[in-house]
């Protein structure tokens, strides 16, 4: 054959019969050899499923193509699948030409709702004789059958928008009525409705799967005279529906003897006052006649705080406020630096700033030996918040609440206070130092309030050898007394336990016992003195209770009493008429700024007499809520100068400095519209815009901390006088670590106090300065204000420098000026066009009058000057560091260059000044640098007279 690869083709034959694989043969043999004898082979059918929204096809049997050419290229190959059908959105892909691998996908979103199943023909292509793809064979035709998985993409829908029904009071139903959804999703596992289900929570009705509603329990139109339940439906899929439907169910009353016309729910704003709690209830009888009625008002509030809503100041505070004698120790603390034995204990966190500590048993603490009063006497208190419940076991342990026992060698206890079997025990040993006889030792009290899980404030009053007890302000004698030897006197040490007894002797190895499972809070001792009635009723006094308005229009026969805690309002009365009247007027008064919110519960309970009957009718009970809103939380904002720069002369000073001499301390809330009295109202108004009002409360506490290392005692100290404090219900305690003025009073007084702190330095030769932070709290940290840092830098250099004109230079320390500016509102607008154009007059006017006086002052002082120039020697230096001289520079040659360097050591000066060090060194070098300008100068001022000020480099 003709051409140049021909001659070779007997050599690949001969080679061929030595490799076992035919590829190699046609991979080198020209074109012209391929030949295409046989059409590719499929499947007769396949079955597919794809998931709707996919694109993937999953095929049984996987689609493979196969052809008797093969290995020989192109007629052995696969190249195409084709689909026989435009209406299927599939497409075939070839994998693998060689191996006929394909893949079936969708060319277009399948849809089952629009279509479960496809159906079409499918046909596999060989690659033809050669590369154009001539002669070309296509496989027998195969069934293609895709079915198509649905997705749980719709959720179910309510076929109406609302349902109603209504019932007679006093009926169970089985049925009210159906409510019904439906899904648009095409299986049935997810078009189906499976369950329904009611979301409102503590509705007396319950539904089935079908959708019936009916009522659990039956209903009472006076308790309720219409409920609004939603309702929400599930597919078999589990997806619920995308909106819930609403049910209205109305109560048809029965006439039935009750109180109407009383809500549920009454929303407190704090700040408020009283508000009438019924203001249109009223008593409805059936036409029955009456004698008498009594309602018992009860306001549940032992969720809140301790019992009911207090002040939640620190437990000092309290005391101070309340006017409790000085000198008692808080042993339960919140945990700090300087009060470290608490950290490790439980605290409970879901009260609102208050700070108890819960015990379960397992936690004490050790109180530090600095902090326990030595000598009690004879008189002392010990007053603390607990709550108790019943101890398990038939034989309960003691449970200690406080206890001084030997720290080492015996197990002696000193006294202690604790619970045992629902009892309260006080143990006092004496020493026989004190007493030689058998004296009175252990003091028991049986009180419900000890184990019914509530809180409760007791304080042991102590009058050796007598001891009074209160529980909430209300005296108990011991109904128990047994006596005891004293203590031997010993050299060992005590120790004082919160939460159990310390066991130091008498054991391998020192331990706790005796635990304590309860809440505590508020746990102080004071020794010397003992508390009055007056101080207790204070410090455990309720902020909130029931209150009756305008006692004047009840009528006479009406008599009513309260509780000491006026949590119970108790109205009798023999008309029913009269009752009505006086249970409108019964009211909830809440008088603390900022209440604790939340829930209070109203719980009514009434009797009622007919003629000659003790009771006749039966009056369903009465169980409402008021909800205390929250407050506007107030920003307590400080201010003042962040940086105080002194020389150390100062520092030494017998007084020192007064970091905080210019402190402002503020407080603002956020208010809409229409709140805060008439004038607030018309800003509002005029704006339309929320806004920020002024608002004044009291602080109990600002803390001055140290930044960096703690002070030195030997060198430097930060304290206050007492004799600021006088007059105000402040008090404060130092230490290395800053400052702290605790006690309830106004932000005006705590002003007052800051600005009297002093620090002194005796020895600030190595001191540069000095950080303080400061914070504020109201509450016991419920509300605190912004960090104020304030740095306390030193001038170790300043030597005192003579200007040539005092009018132009400012003081070396210039102390900044503030002007007292009354704020009651502060809205965050932009000030008026009147406002701004009369500041800047006045501006422009204070700025023309100092240039007046300047120019009339710099005048006298040149023409005294020129006398004293003729007689001072050529050689006297000037000091420029804070003017600007400028010369004619037509009378003088080289003014400009001199000019130049004149600005450019102003600007050097005016730089040093800006850093608050002036460097005595720097002077001196400036100096000797100008001696020969400053004779120059002299020179040229003699010859020509008077300078002139150019006025336009004096910077004001």
């Amino acid at each position: 054959s003709s051409g140049g690869l021909y001659p070779f083709a007997s050599l690949i034959l001969s080679l061929s019969v030595e490799v076992t694989h035919y590829s190699i043969i046609y991979a080198i043999l020209p074109p012209l050899f391929t030949v295409n004898k046989h059409k590719p082979w499929i499947e007769a059918s396949y079955h597919g499923v794809i998931t709707e929204n996919m694109d993937t096809v999953l095929l049984d049997p996987p689609l493979v193509a196969l052809d008797k050419d093969a290995p020989v290229p192109y007629a052995g190959e696969i190249c195409a699948f084709k689909i026989n059908g435009d209406d299927a959105p599939f497409e075939a892909v070839v994998l693998n030409r060689t191996s006929g691998e394909g893949v079936l996908r969708a060319s277009s979103p399948v849809d089952c709702e629009s279509q479960k199943e496809y159906t079409f023909i499918i046909q596999a292509y060989d690659c033809g004789a050669g590369p154009s793809g001539a002669n070309w064979k296509k496989s027998h035709k195969a069934v293609v059958h895709i079915q198509v998985d649905d997705v749980n993409e719709f959720s179910p829908i309510f076929r109406e928008s609302l349902y109603k029904a209504s019932i007679t009071e006093g009926k169970i139903y089985d049925s009210i009525l159906q409510v019904e959804a439906w899904d648009q999703d095409c299986s049935p596992q997810y078009s189906q409705i499976c369950n329904y289900e009611i979301v409102t929570a503590g509705t007396p009705f319950a539904i089935d799967r079908n959708g019936n509603i009916r009522n659990t329990e039956r209903l009472s139109y006076d308790k309720q005279q219409s409920y609004k339940i939603m309702v929400t439906a599930f597919d078999c899929g589990q997806k619920r529906a995308k909106e819930d439907v609403v049910v209205h169910i109305e109560v048809k009353p029965v006439c039935k003897p009750g109180w109407q016309g009383w809500n549920k729910r009454v929303d407190y704003e704090p700040g408020t006052g009283s508000k009438q709690l019924f203001p249109k209830m009223h008593l409805e009888t059936c036409g029955g006649p009456l004698s008498g009625v009594k309602a018992m008002v009860e306001l549940q509030t032992n969720h809140i705080g301790k019992g009911c809503d207090r002040e939640t100041y620190s437990e000092k505070s309290l005391q101070k406020l309340c006017g409790a004698a000085s000198g008692s120790t808080d042993l339960l603390p919140a945990p700090s630096p300087s009060t470290n034995w608490t950290a490790a204990l439980l605290m409970d966190s879901g009260r609102d700033s208050d700070l108890i500590y819960r015990f379960d048993g397992r936690q004490a603490a050790n109180v530090p030996d600095h902090v326990v009063p030595q000598n009690l006497t004879d008189q002392f208190t010990i007053a603390t918040w607990m709550k108790h419940g019943p101890s398990p076991g038939l034989r309960a342990e003691k449970e200690t609440l406080l206890c001084s026992s030997d720290k080492t060698e015996m197990n002696r206890h000193h006294y202690s206070l604790y619970v045992h079997n629902c009892r309260l025990v006080f143990l006092l040993r004496r020493d026989f130092t004190q007493l030689d006889t058998f004296r009175p030792a252990e003091f028991h009290w049986k009180l419900e309030q000890i184990c019914d899980k509530e809180w409760h404030y007791y304080v042991i009053n102590v009058e050796f050898p007598a001891v009074t007890l209160f529980v909430d302000g209300v005296t108990y004698e011991p109904y128990l007394v047994t006596d005891d030897w004293p203590i031997h006197a010993s050299k060992i040490d005590t120790q004082l336990t919160v939460g159990a007894c310390w066991q130091g002797g008498e054991v391998a190895t020192p331990r706790f016992t005796q635990y304590f499972r309860g809440s505590l809070s508020g746990l102080t001792i004071r020794p010397g003195r003992i508390e009055t009635q007056k101080v207790i009723s204070c410090l455990q006094a309720c902020k909130e209770g029931l209150d009756i308005n305008s006692l004047e229009s009840l009528a006479k026969d009406i008599k009513f009493h309260f509780n000491p805690a006026q949590s119970v309002l108790v109205v009798e009365g023999e008309d029913v008429d009269s009752i009505n009247t006086a249970m409108t007027k019964v009211s909830y008064i809440n008088s603390r700024q900022f209440p604790t919110p939340g829930l209070r519960r109203l719980h009514i309970t009434t009797t009622v007499q007919c003629f000659g009957e003790d009771t006749c009718l039966s009056i369903p009970d009465i169980k409402a809520v008021v909800m205390v809103l929250p407050p506007s939380e107030p920003r307590i904002t400080i201010a003042g100068s962040n940086r105080l720069v002194r020389p150390a002369s100062d520092l030494r000073g017998p007084l020192g400095v007064a970091p905080f001499k210019e402190l402002h301390i503020t407080s603002t809330v956020m208010k809409g519209d229409g709140f805060g009295g008439r004038e607030w109202a018309v800003l509002d108004a005029l704006t339309r815009r929320p806004g920020v009002m002024e608002v004044m409360h009291n602080l109990d506490y600002c803390d001055v901390l140290v930044i960096g290392e703690e002070l030195n005692p030997d060198r430097e100290s930060l304290e206050i006088q007492h004799s600021a404090l006088l007059g105000k219900h402040l008090d404060a305690t130092n230490s290395t670590s800053g400052i702290s003025i605790y006690g309830v009073d106004s932000m005006a007084h705590y002003e007052q106090a800051l600005r009297q702190v002093r620090y002194r330095n005796w020895r600030p030769a190595n001191l540069s300065e000095r950080r303080f932070r400061l914070t504020c709290s109201e509450l016991n940290g419920r509300y605190t204000s912004n960090e104020f840092n304030l740095e306390v830098s030193v001038l170790h250099h300043s030597a005192p420098v003579e200007h040539a004109n005092h009018m132009a230079v400012q003081p070396q320390y210039m102390r900044p000026v503030h002007h007292p500016l009354m704020i009651s509102f502060i809205k965050r607008s932009a000030p008026p066009a009147a406002t701004v154009v009369i500041v800047v007059c006045i501006a422009a006017l204070v700025v023309i009058v100092v240039i007046g006086v300047y120019r009339i002052h710099a005048t006298h002082q040149e023409g005294s000057r020129e006398d004293e120039d003729e007689v001072k020697d050529a050689e006297e230096e000037w000091d420029n560091s804070a003017l600007t001289i400028t010369v004619n520079p037509m009378e003088a040659l080289g003014d400009e260059v001199r000019q130049e360097e004149h600005e450019e050591e102003e600007e050097e000066e005016e730089e040093e000044l800006v850093g608050g060090v002036t460097s005595v060194e720097s002077e001196n070098s400036d100096e000797e640098e100008d001696d020969d300008e400053g004779r120059e100068a002299a020179k040229e001022r003699k010859q020509k007279g008077k300078l002139g000020w150019d006025s336009s480099s004096i910077t004001y």
